[in-house]
């Protein structure tokens, strides 16, 4: 009974730990071959981009401002209203909106709608043994397809972050209207309390969950296997191990920015 526990404990951890190695020589694989030439996937590159900016820029507009509006809008409103200081909703949403809300509705969007994508068109390509048709052709799937995937996603949520934080902004107003208050002290207590180091924050971390993504997404649909079954299977492994991915790295990203920058913490 004992050695049939621990063979059930054994066997998944040693494939997740298998998963998490091979995705980190991905990384490295597409890391190294974005770097070096040639660099034949520039009309790829902008294809994905567009695809994923076309998908994405609606859904992540109606999150960004439904959340913003429903959690640190009225949510914070409300408690803010009992000890008669709403007027530092402003400096509250540089701490949710700027700092957490923007960035993880960003990927959480991205990786649904563009992750899953990724993932069920390099699936269905393994399932149809195209990826293999190409290394005997002497086409390298990593830098042909993996790079500009990776590249692409890196860019659109970069650029999409700064977007929800726009959308999340606007939530707050909405929030401070339906309150009665004016937005004068919103927008004091809002500037008041965002730096560079917010704003940079943010999209780096964002960037780089775009990164994580692209790596986990790729990864899931390149090792698809079992037809179109497993196909659908890969697309919710990926999902899944996606959002894991990011809010294990937000933690640590999100840690090591307030050891290294103590003077966010202080809330003026």
């Amino acid at each position: 009974m004992v050695r049939s526990v621990a063979e059930r404990a054994y066997f998944p951890t040693r494939n997740l730990l298998e998963e998490i190695g091979d995705m980190m020589i991905l990384t490295g694989r597409t890391i190294s071959s974005a770097l070096r030439p040639p660099y034949p996937y520039g009309g790829e590159f902008v294809s994905q981009f567009l695809f994923a900016l076309r998908l994405c820029w609606f859904p992540l507009l109606i999150s960004t401002v439904a959340i913003c509006y429903g959690a640190p809008g009225l949510q914070a409103a409300n408690f803010l209203t009992i000890f008669g200081a709403l007027d530092r909703l402003g400096g509250f949403f540089i701490l949710a909106s700027v700092r957490e809300i923007g960035p993880n509705v960003t990927a959480i969007v991205l990786a649904g709608v563009a992750g899953t994508a990724i993932t069920a068109d390099l699936g269905a390509r393994k399932i149809r043994e195209e990826l293999d048709a190409l290394q005997v052709l002497g086409v390298d799937p990593v830098k042909n397809l993996v790079v500009p995937r990776f590249l692409a996603l890196m860019v659109v949520t970069g650029l999409f972050d700064i977007y929800a934080l726009l959308f999340g902004i606007f939530g707050g107003i909405i929030a401070e209207l339906v309150n009665g208050q004016p937005l004068g002290p919103f927008w004091a207590t809002l500037f008041a309390n965002a730096s560079t180091t917010d704003l940079w924050g943010s999209v780096l971390k964002t960037t780089i969950f775009g990164a994580i993504i692209a790596i986990v997404c790729c990864y899931k649909g390149m090792t698809a296997s079992g037809g179109a079954e497993g196909v659908g299977r890969a697309v919710n492994q990926a999902v899944v191990v996606a959002f894991l991915a990011i809010f294990s790295f937000d933690y640590v990203f999100t840690q090591t920015l307030l050891a290294t920058h103590p003077g966010i913490l202080v809330i003026k």
